[in-house]
């Protein structure tokens, strides 16, 4: 127990120092609150109480375990500082961009159920007496020994697929809008 207020001395001053580069980066009513959080986590080792070396480990949990719960509390009330800010720019009806986290999130949860769902179409078609060398057997066995491997490269390796699939799909559109136009200059031209 003897070390841990050194610990937490140097959790605070790491805090504080990466508190002082965010801080950097704002200004205003913003800058002054985490200035003054700043300050307040540096004053903080100084005008910390000390511990009772004596404290079963069980309420000392338990302390620990409400002083979390009480911290929360008072984070839920106060202003989210690390939300980025509306610019001012931005029209007050435009939504802001969501967080790329977020968006991390939700693309590699997309790629997962993407790959899933192309490994269940590839069972669905899979023949039933296909031999050993059927290129759809073959195909289907290279995606799940894939999954199993590195099931990220098969999230990527299907989101290729996915694209080039998109292309191709879109070429044949394109070329089947230019063909009536093309049979209409010919019999034009013929006439």
């Amino acid at each position: 127990m003897a070390d841990t207020p050194s610990f937490a001395a140097a959790v605070r001053a790491r805090l504080a120092q990466a508190l002082a580069r965010r801080a950097q980066a704002h200004a205003g009513a913003a800058r002054r609150v985490m200035d003054d959080r700043v300050a307040a986590l540096q004053a903080a080792p100084a005008a910390a109480p000390e511990e009772p070396a004596a404290a079963p480990a069980a309420a000392v949990q338990r302390a620990t375990l409400a002083d979390l719960v009480a911290h929360a509390a008072r984070q839920k009330t106060a202003p989210v500082l690390a939300a980025p800010a509306r610019p001012r720019e931005a029209a007050p009806d435009k939504p802001v961009a969501p967080d790329d986290r977020t968006l991390q999130f939700f693309k590699r949860t997309w790629s997962r159920l993407s790959a899933d769902q192309r490994l269940a179409q590839s069972r669905a078609t899979l023949p039933e007496n296909a031999g050993p060398l059927n290129s759809h057997h073959l195909v289907h066995r290279s995606l799940l020994l894939m999954r199993e491997l590195s099931p990220e490269y098969l999230e990527r390796f299907v989101g290729y697929v996915d694209a080039l699939q998109w292309l191709e799909q879109a070429n044949e559109a394109a070329a089947q809008e230019l063909r009536p136009a093309a049979a209409k200059r010919s019999m034009a031209a013929r006439r």
